[in-house]
């Protein structure tokens, strides 16, 4: 199977930055009028990830100092 994927690979010879500029264009081209409201859909996903993030990393320092507080019981025997 790789020895396949790396035979077609050299048989189009990869991919160029003038390759990947064309590319770019053509996408930007099909997706131009959307692409701010696609940046802006993935910014907010990504702050709210790391907020979600960040309550959850608050959350377990709570648990872990509330834990170190809690007094032990004595053993009973």
């Amino acid at each position: 199977m790789t020895n396949m994927l790396t035979h077609t690979v050299m048989l189009f010879g990869g991919i160029g930055t003038a390759e990947l500029l064309v590319i770019g264009v053509v996408l930007l081209l099909i997706f131009g009028s959307r692409l701010p409201e696609v940046m802006r859909s993935m910014g907010r996903s990504v702050t709210e990830f790391k907020k979600g993030l960040h309550e959850t990393e608050d959350d377990l320092k709570d648990m872990r100092t509330g834990l170190e507080s809690t007094p032990k019981k004595p053993d009973e025997s």
